[in-house]
């Protein structure tokens, strides 16, 4: 259950910079993501011209996670329809982890999701990040392994769906 001090809501770009911190330090001083990645996962400005950048802030109004909920264009990668949706670079501040922000992250693209009408969320993880893969199980993702998919020569990706209907 998220913490009830807890809120999500649209990024800033003053939010920019805090986001790239957040998810090159998780992603890459994790060793969830190669460094080869950095450039990407620090092009917040980018992510939020292709996608519905999303945080939650804690009550002093910190970032402590962040999304990019896709609902049209390739950024989403995995998605195959217009039908499907899906989120990228989904990260949690490690001092919050623990109080609900991934899945208050996951479930708000769910819901924006199935407002506009997306029948189905595709997303698509590194084998490594195992609590992300908790998280999406205990919220119904089940692994769709014919759309695994490898970006790059020895970066293979699990991908997980959700029925959103």
């Amino acid at each position: 259950m998220a913490d009830s001090t807890l809120s999500v809501e649209p990024a800033l770009p003053e939010d920019h910079a805090r986001i790239a911190e957040l998810t090159v330090g998780v992603y890459v001083d994790g060793e969830l993501a190669s460094d080869g990645y950095t450039a990407e996962l620090a092009d917040v400005a980018g992510r939020a011209s292709r996608s519905e950048l999303l945080v939650v802030r804690d009550a002093g109004g910190r970032v402590v996670g962040s999304v990019a909920l896709v609902l049209s264009g390739d950024f989403g990668e995995v998605t195959v329809s217009d039908e499907e949706a899906a989120f990228r670079m989904l990260v949690v501040d490690p001092v919050a982890r623990g109080r609900g922000v991934g899945h208050l992250l996951v479930s708000s693209c769910l819901d924006r999701a199935r407002a506009a009408g997306k029948r189905r969320m595709v997303i698509s993880t590194d084998p490594r990040m195992t609590a992300a893969h908790r998280l999406y199980e205990r919220l119904g993702f089940t692994r769709l392994p014919e759309r695994d998919w490898s970006p790059m020569p020895g970066i293979d990706l699990l991908v997980y769906a959700l029925d959103l209907s």
